[in-house]
């Protein structure tokens, strides 16, 4: 599957380089989130990696839940267990575990069917900043503190009808931000579309830490400075990597 370059083996476990992890970010899932970039200080795996790995080794369930309880670090060894229950935790070779995944129903490893769902959500997946989470903090009178930028994913669920269909689209649905002092969870739904209509719906939340009272041109000035950097770079991308 193309995840290989992506990350290297050494059995038992899975390792992601910086540099790996960055470029599935913003190569694949048009991530920029700076938490991704190699040279941060906190720098972390992206949770969409780890859900398409998730994908690649168990295969696409008709119900899925992810739980991340911890970031993901360079170069750590990250165990995927073999599967004995519905439930799996994904963890280094420390017992730190940072990913956990419930899934049942139906299961497919059908290679096309695996890549396709993996590349449409982590692509709709990576369009929610600024497209979704701006307005949404707009509406609160609310932002991120644009000099330290903390974005994190918590969770991830869907349900599917069935596994009958291979093209398809996942498309915005509801979206909610509830703020607390200076956190706020985000809710992003999704819905799961063929050309016989709807087959599956999901949520994504989201951790944003560190917010701030609304100021229009700084998250304007921050906003186009990253969709400037990310089309910079995506204009560098071989069209063959992305597709």
């Amino acid at each position: 599957m193309f995840l290989k370059e992506f990350y290297s083996r050494s059995n038992p476990a899975i390792q992601v380089t910086a540099e790996q992890a960055s470029r599935f970010a913003k190569e694949i899932a048009g991530d920029f989130n700076p938490l991704h970039d190699p040279d941060s200080r906190r720098f972390c795996v992206p949770g969409d990696l780890l859900f398409a790995l998730v994908l690649e080794k168990y295969g696409l369930s008709t119900d899925m839940h992810f739980t991340f309880s911890n970031m993901v670090g360079h170069g750590i060894n990250l165990i995927f267990p073999e599967q004995d229950s519905n439930t799996v935790d994904i963890h280094d070779d420390k017992s730190n575990t940072y990913l956990k995944v419930d899934h049942d129903g139906e299961n497919t490893t059908d290679k096309r069917q695996v890549e396709n769902f993996i590349r449409n959500y982590v692509a709709f997946s990576g369009l929610n900043f600024p497209h979704v989470l701006v307005p949404l903090m707009a509406e609160q009178n609310t932002m991120i503190n644009t000099n330290r930028p903390l974005v994190i994913y918590e969770s991830m669920s869907f349900k599917l009808h069935h596994l009958n269909f291979t093209d398809h689209q996942i498309v915005p649905a509801d979206n909610t931000l509830e703020v607390n002092g200076r956190r706020g969870e985000a809710h992003l739904h999704f819905d799961v579309l063929t050309d016989d209509g709807q087959v599956g719906h999901g949520f994504k939340k989201i951790l944003i830490s560190g917010i701030k009272e609304y100021d229009h041109d700084i998250i304007h000035t921050f906003t186009e400075n990253y969709l400037a950097h990310k089309h910079a770079y995506q204009q560098q991308i071989p069209e063959s990597v992305s597709s």
